[in-house]
Protein backbone atom coordinates (compact mmCIF):
# COMPACT_ATOMS: atom_id res chain seq x y z
CA UNK A 1 0.00 0.00 0.00
CA UNK A 2 1.20 3.60 -0.49
CA UNK A 3 3.36 4.99 2.29
CA UNK A 4 2.57 8.63 1.49
CA UNK A 5 0.84 10.73 4.13
CA UNK A 6 -2.93 10.87 3.61
CA UNK A 7 -4.39 13.91 1.88
CA UNK A 8 -7.86 14.01 3.41
CA UNK A 9 -7.32 13.07 7.06
CA UNK A 10 -4.70 13.34 9.78
CA UNK A 11 -2.53 10.36 10.66
CA UNK A 12 0.23 9.70 13.17
CA UNK A 13 1.85 6.36 13.96
CA UNK A 14 3.68 5.75 17.23
CA UNK A 15 4.68 2.38 18.68
CA UNK A 16 2.12 0.50 16.63
CA UNK A 17 -0.75 2.86 17.44
CA UNK A 18 -2.18 4.74 14.45
CA UNK A 19 -4.15 7.87 15.35
CA UNK A 20 -6.57 9.03 12.66
CA UNK A 21 -8.90 12.02 12.59
CA UNK A 22 -10.68 14.09 10.00
CA UNK A 23 -9.12 17.48 9.41
CA UNK A 24 -11.82 20.05 8.76
CA UNK A 25 -12.43 21.34 12.29
CA UNK A 26 -13.88 24.62 11.06
CA UNK A 27 -16.85 22.63 9.68
CA UNK A 28 -16.96 20.00 12.45
CA UNK A 29 -15.03 17.51 10.31
CA UNK A 30 -17.49 16.50 7.57
CA UNK A 31 -16.70 13.75 5.11
CA UNK A 32 -16.27 14.32 1.38
CA UNK A 33 -16.21 11.93 -1.56
CA UNK A 34 -12.41 12.05 -1.37
CA UNK A 35 -12.10 11.42 2.36
CA UNK A 36 -14.56 8.52 2.21
CA UNK A 37 -12.49 6.86 -0.53
CA UNK A 38 -9.12 7.55 1.07
CA UNK A 39 -10.23 6.24 4.48
CA UNK A 40 -11.71 3.14 2.82
CA UNK A 41 -8.45 2.42 1.02
CA UNK A 42 -6.33 3.11 4.10
CA UNK A 43 -8.33 0.73 6.30
CA UNK A 44 -8.27 -1.91 3.57
CA UNK A 45 -4.49 -1.64 3.47
CA UNK A 46 -4.13 -2.28 7.19
CA UNK A 47 -4.64 -5.98 6.58
CA UNK A 48 -1.13 -6.05 5.10
CA UNK A 49 0.61 -3.84 7.68
CA UNK A 50 2.45 -5.27 10.66
CA UNK A 51 3.55 -1.84 11.90
CA UNK A 52 -0.03 -0.93 12.91
CA UNK A 53 -1.44 -2.86 15.86
CA UNK A 54 -4.33 -0.62 16.97
CA UNK A 55 -6.17 2.35 15.47
CA UNK A 56 -7.60 5.32 17.36
CA UNK A 57 -10.17 7.23 15.30
CA UNK A 58 -10.21 10.50 17.19
CA UNK A 59 -11.78 13.92 17.24
CA UNK A 60 -10.34 17.22 16.05
CA UNK A 61 -11.16 20.70 17.28
CA UNK A 62 -13.76 19.48 19.74
CA UNK A 63 -15.79 17.40 17.28
CA UNK A 64 -15.63 13.89 15.84
CA UNK A 65 -17.47 14.09 12.51
CA UNK A 66 -20.60 15.90 11.34
CA UNK A 67 -21.34 13.37 8.58
CA UNK A 68 -21.33 13.97 4.86
CA UNK A 69 -20.63 17.56 3.82
CA UNK A 70 -23.94 19.20 2.89
CA UNK A 71 -22.57 21.12 -0.09
CA UNK A 72 -19.82 18.73 -1.22
CA UNK A 73 -21.80 15.47 -0.94
CA UNK A 74 -25.52 15.96 -0.38
CA UNK A 75 -25.92 18.70 -2.98
CA UNK A 76 -24.08 16.82 -5.76
CA UNK A 77 -26.04 13.65 -5.02
CA UNK A 78 -29.20 15.40 -6.22
CA UNK A 79 -27.77 15.47 -9.73
CA UNK A 80 -26.61 11.84 -9.90
CA UNK A 81 -28.48 9.08 -11.70
CA UNK A 82 -29.21 5.72 -10.06
CA UNK A 83 -25.88 4.25 -11.15
CA UNK A 84 -24.00 7.17 -9.62
CA UNK A 85 -26.02 7.00 -6.42
CA UNK A 86 -25.37 3.27 -6.06
CA UNK A 87 -21.66 3.85 -6.59
CA UNK A 88 -21.71 6.34 -3.72
CA UNK A 89 -23.77 4.29 -1.27
CA UNK A 90 -21.65 1.20 -1.97
CA UNK A 91 -18.48 3.23 -1.40
CA UNK A 92 -19.74 4.42 1.99
CA UNK A 93 -20.65 0.86 2.92
CA UNK A 94 -17.21 -0.27 1.80
CA UNK A 95 -15.68 2.04 4.42
CA UNK A 96 -17.64 0.20 7.13
CA UNK A 97 -16.59 -3.16 5.71
CA UNK A 98 -12.97 -2.00 5.58
CA UNK A 99 -13.01 -0.91 9.25
CA UNK A 100 -14.61 -4.20 10.32
CA UNK A 101 -12.29 -6.25 8.13
CA UNK A 102 -8.99 -4.42 8.70
CA UNK A 103 -7.73 -6.94 11.25
CA UNK A 104 -6.83 -4.26 13.81
CA UNK A 105 -8.86 -3.22 16.86
CA UNK A 106 -10.31 0.26 16.29
CA UNK A 107 -11.07 2.66 19.16
CA UNK A 108 -13.38 5.62 18.51
CA UNK A 109 -12.61 8.60 20.77
CA UNK A 110 -15.65 10.84 20.36
CA UNK A 111 -15.93 14.47 21.36
CA UNK A 112 -18.68 16.89 20.35
CA UNK A 113 -20.63 16.26 17.17
CA UNK A 114 -20.79 12.63 16.02
CA UNK A 115 -23.51 12.59 13.39
CA UNK A 116 -24.60 10.69 10.29
CA UNK A 117 -21.64 8.86 8.83
CA UNK A 118 -19.61 9.99 11.84
CA UNK A 119 -21.97 8.04 14.10
CA UNK A 120 -21.57 5.07 11.75
CA UNK A 121 -17.75 5.21 12.05
CA UNK A 122 -18.10 5.18 15.83
CA UNK A 123 -20.65 2.36 15.60
CA UNK A 124 -18.44 0.06 13.53
CA UNK A 125 -15.40 0.62 15.73
CA UNK A 126 -14.57 -2.12 18.22
CA UNK A 127 -14.49 0.12 21.28
CA UNK A 128 -15.96 3.56 21.87
CA UNK A 129 -15.32 6.26 24.43
CA UNK A 130 -16.86 9.70 24.62
CA UNK A 131 -16.62 13.00 26.39
CA UNK A 132 -19.68 14.35 28.26
CA UNK A 133 -20.10 16.81 25.36
CA UNK A 134 -20.49 14.06 22.74
CA UNK A 135 -23.77 14.10 20.82
CA UNK A 136 -24.32 11.04 18.65
CA UNK A 137 -27.05 11.17 16.02
CA UNK A 138 -28.01 8.74 13.25
CA UNK A 139 -29.79 11.61 11.55
CA UNK A 140 -30.51 10.09 8.14
CA UNK A 141 -34.28 10.44 8.37
CA UNK A 142 -33.86 14.14 9.15
CA UNK A 143 -32.59 14.60 5.60
CA UNK A 144 -35.35 12.47 4.07
CA UNK A 145 -33.43 9.18 4.02
CA UNK A 146 -33.98 5.80 5.67
CA UNK A 147 -32.16 4.86 8.84
CA UNK A 148 -30.77 1.79 7.07
CA UNK A 149 -27.50 3.44 6.08
CA UNK A 150 -24.03 1.87 6.01
CA UNK A 151 -25.15 -1.15 8.05
CA UNK A 152 -26.92 0.76 10.82
CA UNK A 153 -29.97 -1.52 10.91
CA UNK A 154 -27.73 -4.58 11.20
CA UNK A 155 -25.05 -3.36 13.59
CA UNK A 156 -26.68 -0.82 15.91
CA UNK A 157 -29.33 -3.23 17.32
CA UNK A 158 -26.55 -5.67 18.18
CA UNK A 159 -24.89 -3.00 20.30
CA UNK A 160 -27.82 -1.32 22.05
CA UNK A 161 -30.85 -3.51 21.28
CA UNK A 162 -33.63 -3.37 18.71
CA UNK A 163 -35.94 -0.94 20.50
CA UNK A 164 -33.23 1.57 21.34
CA UNK A 165 -31.84 1.39 17.80
CA UNK A 166 -35.34 2.00 16.43
CA UNK A 167 -35.65 5.05 18.69
CA UNK A 168 -32.50 6.61 17.24
CA UNK A 169 -33.07 5.57 13.62
CA UNK A 170 -36.73 6.66 13.41
CA UNK A 171 -36.21 10.02 15.12
CA UNK A 172 -32.69 11.01 14.15
CA UNK A 173 -32.35 12.55 17.61
CA UNK A 174 -29.03 12.97 19.38
CA UNK A 175 -28.00 10.41 21.97
CA UNK A 176 -26.16 11.98 24.89
CA UNK A 177 -22.89 10.54 26.15
CA UNK A 178 -24.52 9.46 29.42
CA UNK A 179 -27.33 7.73 27.55
CA UNK A 180 -24.84 6.12 25.18
CA UNK A 181 -22.80 4.71 28.06
CA UNK A 182 -25.94 3.47 29.85
CA UNK A 183 -27.14 1.75 26.68
CA UNK A 184 -23.78 0.12 26.00
CA UNK A 185 -22.88 2.14 22.93
CA UNK A 186 -20.01 3.83 24.75
CA UNK A 187 -17.63 1.75 26.84
CA UNK A 188 -16.85 4.76 29.01
CA UNK A 189 -17.27 8.51 29.28
CA UNK A 190 -14.21 10.60 30.18
CA UNK A 191 -13.47 14.30 30.42
CA UNK A 192 -12.57 16.06 27.17
CA UNK A 193 -9.16 16.93 28.61
CA UNK A 194 -8.47 13.23 29.22
CA UNK A 195 -9.97 11.45 26.23
CA UNK A 196 -6.83 11.36 24.08
CA UNK A 197 -4.73 10.00 26.95
CA UNK A 198 -7.39 7.46 27.90
CA UNK A 199 -7.70 6.28 24.30
CA UNK A 200 -3.93 5.90 24.09
CA UNK A 201 -3.82 3.95 27.34
CA UNK A 202 -6.46 1.57 26.02
CA UNK A 203 -4.67 1.31 22.68
CA UNK A 204 -1.32 0.60 24.35
CA UNK A 205 -2.84 -2.15 26.45
CA UNK A 206 -4.20 -3.77 23.30
CA UNK A 207 -1.01 -3.14 21.30
CA UNK A 208 1.06 -4.81 24.03
CA UNK A 209 -1.08 -7.92 23.71
CA UNK A 210 -0.88 -10.77 21.18
CA UNK A 211 -1.68 -8.96 17.95
CA UNK A 212 -2.27 -12.10 15.88
CA UNK A 213 -4.73 -13.32 18.48
CA UNK A 214 -6.39 -9.89 18.57
CA UNK A 215 -6.83 -10.09 14.81
CA UNK A 216 -8.46 -13.48 15.25
CA UNK A 217 -10.78 -12.09 17.93
CA UNK A 218 -11.86 -9.26 15.63
CA UNK A 219 -12.43 -11.71 12.79
CA UNK A 220 -14.58 -13.96 14.95
CA UNK A 221 -16.59 -11.07 16.37
CA UNK A 222 -17.55 -10.14 12.80
CA UNK A 223 -18.04 -13.60 11.32
CA UNK A 224 -20.08 -15.05 14.15
CA UNK A 225 -22.92 -12.61 13.51
CA UNK A 226 -24.05 -14.97 10.78
CA UNK A 227 -23.49 -18.26 12.59
CA UNK A 228 -25.59 -20.46 14.80
CA UNK A 229 -24.20 -21.46 18.20
CA UNK A 230 -22.88 -24.82 17.01
CA UNK A 231 -21.13 -23.28 14.01
CA UNK A 232 -19.70 -20.51 16.18
CA UNK A 233 -18.28 -22.96 18.71
CA UNK A 234 -16.64 -24.95 15.91
CA UNK A 235 -15.25 -21.78 14.31
CA UNK A 236 -13.80 -20.69 17.65
CA UNK A 237 -12.26 -24.13 18.16
CA UNK A 238 -10.47 -23.78 14.85
CA UNK A 239 -9.42 -20.20 15.56
CA UNK A 240 -8.06 -21.10 18.98
CA UNK A 241 -6.16 -24.09 17.62
CA UNK A 242 -4.50 -21.75 15.11
CA UNK A 243 -3.56 -19.34 17.93
CA UNK A 244 -2.09 -22.24 19.91
CA UNK A 245 0.49 -22.64 17.14
CA UNK A 246 1.81 -19.10 17.58
CA UNK A 247 5.02 -18.20 19.35
CA UNK A 248 3.06 -15.74 21.50
CA UNK A 249 1.18 -18.67 23.04
CA UNK A 250 4.51 -20.30 23.87
CA UNK A 251 5.87 -17.00 25.22
CA UNK A 252 2.86 -16.66 27.52
CA UNK A 253 3.40 -20.15 28.92
CA UNK A 254 7.12 -19.68 29.42
CA UNK A 255 6.60 -16.30 31.10
CA UNK A 256 3.95 -17.77 33.41
CA UNK A 257 6.26 -20.63 34.35
CA UNK A 258 9.04 -18.14 35.10
CA UNK A 259 6.63 -15.88 37.03
CA UNK A 260 7.23 -13.06 34.56
CA UNK A 261 4.99 -10.88 32.43
CA UNK A 262 4.87 -12.10 28.82
CA UNK A 263 6.24 -9.89 26.06
CA UNK A 264 4.25 -10.57 22.92
CA UNK A 265 5.73 -10.12 19.45
CA UNK A 266 2.71 -10.77 17.24
CA UNK A 267 3.80 -14.10 15.76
Amino acid sequence: MPTDAPVNFRLTLTDGIAEVSLDRPEKKNPLTFESYAELRDWFRGLVYRDDVKVVIFGSNGGNFCSGGDVFEIIGPLLDKDMKGLMEFTRMTGDLVKAIIGCGKPVIAAVDGVCAGAGAIIAMCSDLRMATPEAKTAFLFNRVGLAGCDMGACAILPRIIGQGRAADLLYTGRAMSAEEGERWGFYNRVVAASDIEDEARKMAKRIADGPTFANMMTKTMLAQEWNMGIEQAIEAEAQAQAICMQTQDFRRAYEAFAAKQKPVFEGN
